[in-house]
């Protein structure tokens, strides 16, 4: 099969035009904020991604460091699906080893019903060292009980009794009551940053992969290197491995101008800065000025966020497809969302994405464009026979001498 509009010779039989698109929130928060408003725009943001035509929106679990304030996602999904109709939720991500494995394929199953199946599964083994460490947990343990406890939930998931013993949780016939809403089950999609880690473990338990770490360049460099690790261990696992089960992930902010987007993040852009550096103990060099900081972003990136698209949505469409040549192609593109501007300018940025960003890759305006294309490309005899009937009226109207009017 022949792609329809490749971007590369190397696309295989990708099409940009099945592409999905999401919102991922961390979610980040500025510290000066007041917490319940700032949860609240959260669940307005679901409902306005939901009204765009986004297909898929996240939610992650957090713990400490005071910017990232929802602590569980299943909470926020089953307020936001109540107020939204057709987009898809994922837990961005449940960490796996603060929790019991029987209570996280509980809570998901319930979850799965009040969404009527609109719930994806998405695990990690925990990103802030101070979550594990509050619960008494070595952060050097955490991956190791992230399979333990995947391996588990994916059995309960799919409806088998468990009997399983680690050094921290047993299952003694462990059984899920509640049983996914579709046949196919619910989605599992295993979160990978830079190491083959994550797409090892993914491929094992037949899961999919969702790389977090594509606006990153250390992450963009492992893209392509990863996907080939979760292919090749799908393979040896007995699954197959499909692209379209692929979600990357990069942060945008866009507006109509690269000057109109840094007027709008300007008043919030340092409280992230400060974040980093209190969370890192480091002191960055551009991080006193708003202009630097989101240079700096814009550029080679801040630790842990990553580089961003600040702009235009013509330059989101030029990073993302970027990445599709990168990766030879994935199933779903996310915008991390960053708290940078005020509500106004936040929903315009998605307005804006909405808009002018999906209609490119899904080529919507084919249709229309190609009408366009054939009233110019006809033109001539179109306006010659528009005339002629304008003058057969006139003239069966008002007799052969009447004048005809130009138009």
């Amino acid at each position: 099969m022949t792609p329809l509009n490749p971007l590369s010779p190397n696309l295989g039989d990708f099409d940009p035009a099945t592409i999905k698109f999401g919102i991922f929130q961390a979610p980040y928060h500025p510290l000066n904020g007041n917490p319940t408003l700032q949860i609240r725009r959260d669940i307005q943001l679901a409902q306005v991604a939901d009204e765009l035509g986004f297909d898929e929106y996240w939610m992650g679990e957090h713990h400490s460091s005071g910017i990232e304030n929802i602590p569980s996602p299943e909470l926020f999904i089953a307020a936001a699906a109540e107020r939204t109709s057709r987009i898809t939720f994922g837990t961005g991500v449940v960490s796996l080893p603060y929790h019991h494995p029987l209570l996280v394929a509980d809570r998901i199953a319930q979850l799965d019903h009040q969404t009527n199946g609109r719930v994806i599964l998405g695990v990690g083994p925990g990103k802030l060292p101070v979550d594990a460490i509050m619960m008494g947990i070595d952060p050097v343990d955490q991956r190791r009980m992230q399979g333990e406890s995947l391996e588990a939930v994916t059995r309960l998931l799919r409806g088998e009794v468990v009997n399983m013993e680690t050094d921290w949780f047993t299952l003694k016939d462990g059984r899920a009551q509640l049983q996914p809403v579709r046949p196919e089950g619910i989605e599992i999609a295993v979160a990978s940053t830079v190491s083959p880690s994550g797409s090892v473990l993914a491929a094992k338990h037949g899961a999919s992969l969702f790389s977090l770490a594509a606006g990153d360049k250390a992450g963009f460099d492992a893209l392509d290197r990863n996907w080939d690790v979760y292919e090749k261990e799908s393979l040896a696992n007995g699954y197959d491995a499909t692209r379209r089960n692929w979600r990357v992930v990069t942060p945008m902010f866009l507006a109509e101008s690269r000057e109109d987007a840094d007027r709008a993040i300007r008043r919030k852009v340092l409280h992230h800065t400060d974040y980093l550096e209190q969370v890192s103990g480091v002191t960055f060099p551009w991080a006193r000025d708003a202009q630097s900081a989101t240079d700096q972003l814009r550029g080679e990136g801040w630790p842990s966020f990553g580089s961003a698209v600040i702009g235009t949505p013509d330059e989101a469409i030029e990073a993302i497809e970027a990445l599709i040549e990168k990766t030879g192609g994935f199933g779903s593109f996310l915008v991390i969302h960053y708290d940078m501007a005020d509500w106004d300018a936040t929903k315009k940025s998605y307005e804006l994405f909405a808009e002018e960003v999906i209609p490119h890759f899904r080529r919507s305006n084919r249709g229309r464009v190609a009408s366009l294309q054939y009233h110019n490309a006809h033109a001539a005899e179109l306006g010659a026979g528009a005339a002629a009937a304008i003058t057969k009226a006139t003239k069966e109207y008002y007799g052969e001498g009447a004048a005809v009017p130009l138009r």
